[in-house]
């Protein structure tokens, strides 16, 4: 038994951000060439702006991909979006910290949000706020 298509538009997940996949190792021609693929992803819309980048197979971390994950924070931010990294490395993570750069990463709550199960302790003598 087969039936059609139900009339309308598909059915697309609006809260699934779409995600850029970067592979190793890098050269320099090849930075423009993502940046690209990336403002093609910002510009079709989708979940707040976002685009996730899938760090994992960029191989061991160097000023290259330093180089490239910055250009992309650009890119992003010119383009009204911001860009969350999926998958870093710690060494990554540390490379990033050492000249500066902060990014999002997937699972990890936002700085304005305490992580969950976190209960505050309530003193006897506190007044209530």
């Amino acid at each position: 038994m087969s039936y059609g298509r139900p009339p309308g538009l598909p059915l697309v997940d609006a809260m699934t951000p779409p995600v850029l996949v970067l592979c190793g190792p890098l050269t320099p021609g090849e930075v423009s060439g993502r940046c690209e693929a990336l403002r093609a992803l910002l510009d079709g819309g989708g979940s707040g702006r976002v685009v996730v980048c899938d760090v994992a197979g960029l191989g061991p971390p160097g000023l290259a991909a330093v180089n490239l994950l910055a250009r992309l924070q650009l890119t992003a931010r010119r383009a009204g979006g911001r860009i969350r990294l999926r998958d870093p490395s710690p060494a990554l993570c540390a490379l990033l910290d050492l000249v500066g750069l902060r990014f999002e990463t997937e699972g990890q709550p936002e700085q304005r949000e305490p992580p969950l199960r976190v209960q505050e302790a309530v003193e006897p003598g506190d007044p209530a706020v």
